[in-house]
């Protein structure tokens, strides 16, 4: 075969491949989320948050519900200790929590592996006035399907309000600004 035959053999193998592609160049916009059912419990938004318990970096055991019992909202925030995590917590501290009080922030080391480490991870990175849970076993992070930079808003009836990844802090002040 020549170089041209060859090369045009490719161009078919490759296009042949990718099948119905232009689906992707036009997308419907229909969610195809399963629809959530109303007072189910789940990660998702408008479903009930699940209890959990977790030591924080102390070793002390904190469940969500103990949280909110005093808390307007609950908002979990997962971290790697990576610069990008470091940036997202350093402007929750800064530009976040002061103007919410009554709203606990938790930020879950769900990487360390110990409270120990989660302990040394925490300190070594600034974040002593934080409260750190250790996700030893990864069951917060497998209970919100999050991952790194995930951020949980919880209100105070246990209700789901938002779980998305952290951007820059604008879709998390208009949930907290929305709660009751």
């Amino acid at each position: 075969m020549s170089f041209v035959r060859w090369i045009f053999f490719i161009i078919v193998l490759v296009a042949a491949g990718c099948g119905s592609i232009t689906d992707d160049l036009t997308p419907s916009g229909e969610d195809k989320r399963p629809e959530v059912v109303a007072g189910s419990t789940g990660h998702e938004v408008g479903q009930l948050s699940p209890d959990f318990t977790a030591s924080d970096t102390l070793g002390n055991p904190v469940t969500l519900l103990s949280k909110l019992a005093t808390a307007d909202a609950v908002v979990l925030y997962f971290t790697m200790w990576c610069p990008v995590c470091d940036s997202h917590m350093s402007h929750i501290r800064s530009d976040v929590m002061p103007d919410f009080p009554t709203v606990t922030f938790l930020m879950v080391d769900y990487v360390t592996g110990s409270v120990s480490a989660a302990y040394s991870a925490q300190t070594s990175s600034g974040y002593a006035d934080f409260s750190v849970l250790a996700d030893v076993d990864q069951a917060i992070l497998d209970q919100y399907q999050a991952t790194m930079g995930t951020t949980v808003v919880i209100d105070s009836s246990s209700t789901v309000l938002m779980n998305e990844d952290y951007k820059d802090g604008t879709r998390l002040r208009e949930v907290l600004e929305g709660l009751p």
